[in-house]
């Protein structure tokens, strides 16, 4: 028996997978690639390189790579100012590429159509032949809410206005999917309450068999943050740790590594003796294992965040804030908010290494336990098999 069509459509190619969009899509792409056939339909603003689709080849039947073109974006973003769209969408809604999407859909015929994120869901909207999942992901308004809060002047009411166009569309576009998905419970409740009820959460997951920790590697820093280094949240996040512990604590030494180290936060990061800086790495791995404790002192941003689950399933004893730690309920990660909580914190785990060990290998059993990609693959594919 032939399986079923699968249209899955993402505003970003879903390799290499240095941020958290595209691992998550890699990986149901993956697994749901055993139930069906696939046709992926990426949006990019980049070159992809084809030894990037080649990793994707085993998965799909089909890939369709659209770049956009950087004019037509700015010509979109200008004339977006007289229109209700949020940005976000104007950015990746091209008219020629709806064309082309369209022709791809009525060629393929798909038995159920998978939209990444809100920002491609222009694309497939008004299609009804067939049923159709929007994976949310996270509620973008309420993250553009917590960056409104975190600036002043001209950037606070240009923030504050996406915020409402991003809320606004949150809420229209449900009514054109029959499923919903979400990261984590925190997300679904940023929804409209009558909305949140017809959210399923499937949260990131993690390939246990590849963070896995690395004891051939010494650790030879105190602390390590890893992530996408153009994500505000985790610019915000290194800027704050930086200012409010490694500042008063040049004892201490912190690890920095991810991807797109832009100029301005690798200047900034040099007025720091006691940090080294990375960028990408191909093996991330490495980098986990170099740290003796994980810290992630986000204050911005939504969601679960996949470094914390990496950093887990190496072992790592874990330091996060509160807004971290709310995505990952029940875990034995460590939650500091205050820089006072943060010190201290790290101070207990640096002068009481059999405890740190204990917690690192507590946390990689609740991540093989609690977020294997396998298990969130199949509930995705009975979620749209049984409906």
């Amino acid at each position: 028996m032939d399986k079923p069509k699968l249209v899955f459509i993402t505003s970003r190619f879903p390799y290499p997978l240095e941020k958290g969009d595209k691992l998550r899509a890699f990986y149901l792409i993956k697994g749901l690639s055993q139930h069906f056939k696939i046709t992926l339909i990426s949006l990019s603003d980049e070159g992809v390189d084809s030894s990037w689709e080649n990793e994707l080849k085993p998965f799909t039947e089909e890939i369709k790579v659209y770049q956009l073109d950087r004019w037509r974006i700015a010509l979109r973003l200008v004339f977006n100012t007289f229109q209700h769209l949020p940005f976000q969408l104007a950015y990746f809604t091209d008219f020629w590429v709806k064309r082309k999407v369209a022709q791809i859909l009525q060629r393929v015929r798909p038995d159920h159509i998978f939209c990444q994120m809100i920002r491609p869901a222009e694309y497939v909207k008004h299609y009804h032949h067939c049923r159709k999942t929007l994976d949310y992901m996270d509620i973008l308004s309420v993250g553009m809410e917590r960056r409104k809060n975190q600036t002043s002047g001209i950037s606070r009411k240009v923030f504050s206005a996406e915020a409402n166009r991003l809320k606004d569309y949150e809420q229209r576009i449900f009514h054109y999917f029959e499923f919903h998905l979400m990261i984590s419970q925190q997300d679904v409740n940023g929804m409209a309450y009558p909305l949140r009820k017809r959210v399923t959460v499937v949260p990131n997951g993690i390939c246990t068999r590849t963070f896995s920790p690395i004891p051939e590697i010494t650790p030879s820093h105190d602390l390590v943050f890893v992530g996408n280094l153009s994500y505000a949240p985790n610019i915000d996040a290194i800027r704050w740790l930086c200012e409010k512990v490694l500042s008063a604590r040049k004892d201490l030494s912190l690890l920095v590594a991810g991807a797109n180290l832009g100029r301005k936060l690798s200047f900034y990061l040099h007025r720091f003796d006691n940090v080294t800086m990375l960028g990408w790495q191909d093996d991330i791995r490495k980098v986990y294992a170099q740290g003796k404790i994980f810290i992630a002192p986000m204050q911005l941003g939504t969601g679960l965040q996949n470094k914390v689950l990496e950093a887990m399933a190496m072992e790592l004893p874990c330091i996060v804030s509160g807004l971290a730690a709310s995505a990952i309920p029940n875990s034995p990660l460590k939650v500091a908010d205050t820089p006072e909580e943060v010190i201290e914190a790290i101070d207990y785990f640096l002068t009481s290494p059999e405890e740190a060990k204990r917690v690192g290998k507590n946390g990689r059993i609740f991540a093989i336990e609690n977020y294997d990609w396998d298990t969130y693959t199949e509930q995705i594919n009975q979620l749209i098999r049984l409906h």
